[in-house]
């Protein structure tokens, strides 16, 4: 899609800080960090949504989870760490491009979800 934003940043016509990149996806650290550790992992295929991933997209998306261990210990979290994927407007997805946020750091990330 020419006016997504992370197509572009695959394009590079938007910078970004890379902490990974191959053939099928990118990693780089979010702009707007909310713990030590914070990296979006997009594929570089534009999929919208997991509501939209198709069964061929399955490799990419396992490479995204199966990536995570190796770029959050290299950032800096090796004692574990969260992967996010939101989904739609009730996952609160705010980039319609399908991206995984790796969060973690020193410290506990805390609670999944507050109860209700």
């Amino acid at each position: 899609m020419s006016d997504c934003i992370f197509c572009k940043i695959v394009r590079g016509e938007i910078p970004s800080k890379k902490v990974f990149e191959d053939d099928d996806i990118l990693a780089f650290n979010d702009i707007t960090p909310q713990r030590p550790v914070h990296v979006l992992v997009i594929p570089k295929k534009h999929i919208t949504s997991l509501a939209t991933a198709a069964a061929d997209d399955a490799p990419v998306l396992g490479k995204i989870l199966a990536k995570a261990n190796e770029i959050a210990v290299a950032q800096g979290s090796p004692d574990g760490f969260r992967v996010i994927i939101n989904t739609g407007r009730v996952g609160n997805q705010e980039v319609p491009h399908l991206h995984a946020h790796i969060v973690g750091g020193p410290d506990p990330v805390g609670p999944m979800l507050k109860r209700i």
